[in-house]
C-alpha cells in the first residue's frame, strides 16, 4: 500500500467523538441524588420497598413526587436537605441551598409488596463494554467524569476556594478504527463566586494545573491505546465568568442525564432513566446486568467490544429478546456468545436482582459521575465473571 493510499485508508476510519459529563451540583444531578438517597433510605429500612421517586429543583424550592410501597416511613425532607448540604449548596442568599422550601407529594401506593416475578413495564435496555480503558469503558466519558471528580475534590478540600458546585465538562477524541488516537478538545465550565478579572485568570490557571492536567495524565496511564495530547485545545469557562448557577438559575429534574449516566453516547440507550427507581424496575436492573455481562465478555477475551440489548414485556419474567453485537471484534460468533450468556446468567427479573444483590442501599453513589466504569466505588455490576 502506498503512503497516499494508507493515509486515505486511515481517514476513512477516522472520526471525532465527543462526550460530556456534569457535576454533582448540576441541577439535574441534584435531583438524581435526592431521588436515589430517598430510595436508599427506604431500602435500608425495608429491602422490599418499591420506590419511584421524582425530584424537581428550582430557585429556592425542591419538589418531591412519586409512588412508594413500603412497610416503613422515612423522613424524606431531612434526607433531601442532607444531600443538598453534602453537594455544597450551603451559601445563603444565592437562590438555592439546603434550607430551601420542600414540597413533598410522595404518596403510598396501595398494592401488594410481595415480589412480582415479572417486569413491571415493557422496555428495552442496553449494556456495553470495550477495551479502550482499564475501566472497559469509552474513553471520552471516562475523562469527562474524571475532570469533574477532580474539580469536586479541590472544591470540597478548599484548595480552590472560589468554586461552587455546578459544572460541566466536555471531551473530544479523534478515533481511527474505533480506537482513540488524539485528544483534541477539553472544555470545563464551572460555577464560581464573584471574582475580579485577575482572580478569574488565576482561577482558570489553577483549574488547568490542579484539575484538567492531572485527569489527562491519569487517563493516559489507564488507556489501553496510546493517544496524543500535544495539540489539545483546553477551554475553561469559554463564555467568561459564571456566577449564577445551580437550581437557582436552571431548573433540574430527575432522569435528564441518561447519556452522562451511561456511555456518553458511544453506545445506544434504551431511554429509561435510573435514579429514583428500585431494582424491580427493569430500566435500572436490566441495564446494570447488561453492563455486567458485556464487561465480562470483553474481560474474558471474547471480544474487544460488546453491546447487548434486552427487551422486556410487562408481566413476563424473562427478556423477550437478547441481541449481541461485537462490531466485528468477536473471537467467536455473536450467536455463540448469546448462547454462552444464556447458559451462564439467570435473566429473569428476580434472578437479576438476586444475582447483583440489588436490594441493598447502594444507589446514591451512582447518582453522580456515572453508573458504569467506576473504580472509586465497588458495584456488583462492575465485577467480572469469567466466561468460557
Amino acid at each position: 500500500m502506498t503512503a497516499l493510499h494508507e493515509k486515505e485508508s486511515q481517514l476513512e476510519g477516522s472520526f471525532v467523538f465527543t462526550s460530556e459529563s456534569v457535576s454533582e451540583g448540576h441541577p439535574d444531578k441534584v435531583c438524581d441524588q435526592v431521588s436515589d438517597a430517598i430510595l436508599d433510605a427506604f431500602l435500608r429500612a425495608d429491602k422490599y420497598s418499591r420506590v419511584a421517586c421524582e425530584t424537581l429543583a428550582t430557585q429556592d424550592t425542591l419538589v418531591l413526587a412519586g409512588e412508594i410501597s413500603s412497610r416503613v416511613q422515612v423522613d424524606v425532607e431531612t434526607i433531601a436537605r442532607d444531600v443538598i448540604m453534602r453537594i455544597g449548596y450551603v451559601h445563603p442568599n444565592q437562590g438555592f441551598d439546603y434550607n430551601c422550601k420542600i414540597n413533598n407529594y410522595l404518596h403510598q401506593q396501595e398494592k401488594a409488596l410481595e415480589a412480582n416475578t415479572g417486569a413491571g413495564d415493557q422496555g428495552l435496555m442496553f449494556g456495553y463494554a470495550c477495551n479502550q480503558t482499564k475501566h472497559l469503558m469509552p474513553i471520552p466519558i471516562i475523562l469527562s467524569h474524571k475532570i469533574l471528580l477532580n474539580l469536586a475534590q479541590v472544591r470540597k478540600a478548599g484548595v480552590i476556594s472560589a468554586l461552587l458546585p455546578d459544572a460541566k465538562s466536555q471531551v473530544s477524541f479523534r478515533f481511527v478504527d474505533r480506537q482513540p488516537v488524539d485528544l483534541q478538545t477539553v472544555v470545563l465550565s464551572t460555577h464560581h463566586q464573584p471574582l475580579g478579572n485577575s482572580d478569574f485568570i488565576e482561577l482558570k490557571r489553577q483549574i488547568n494545573d490542579l484539575v484538567i492536567q492531572p485527569a489527562i495524565e491519569e487517563i493516559e496511564s489507564e488507556s489501553r491505546h496510546h493517544f496524543t495530547t500535544n495539540q489539545c485545545s483546553i477551554k475553561i469557562n469559554p463564555l467568561g465568568m459564571w456566577e449564577d448557577g445551580g437550581p437557582a438559575s436552571d431548573t433540574g429534574l430527575t432522569g435528564r442525564k441518561i447519556i452522562v449516566d451511561t456511555y456518553g453516547g458511544w453506545a445506544q440507550h434504551g431511554g429509561g432513566a435510573f435514579s429514583g427507581k428500585d431494582a424491580t424496575k427493569v430500566d435500572r436492573s436490566a441495564a446494570y446486568v447488561a453492563r455486567h455481562i458485556a464487561k465480562s465478555v470483553v474481560a474474558s477475551g471474547l471480544a474487544d467490544e460488546c453491546l447487548l440489548q434486552f427487551s422486556f414485556v410487562i408481566g413476563e419474567a424473562e427478556p423477550v429478546s437478547l441481541m449481541v453485537d461485537t462490531f466485528g471484534s468477536g473471537k467467536m460468533s455473536e450467536r455463540s456468545i448469546e448462547e454462552l450468556i444464556r447458559r451462564n446468567f439467570n435473566l429473569t427479573v428476580l434472578g437479576i436482582i438476586e444475582y447483583l444483590d440489588l436490594r441493598k442501599p447502594v444507589y446514591l453513589d451512582t447518582a453522580a459521575y456515572g453508573h458504569f466504569g467506576r473504580t472509586d466505588i465497588e458495584f456488583t455490576w462492575e465485577e467480572i465473571k469469567e466466561l468460557k
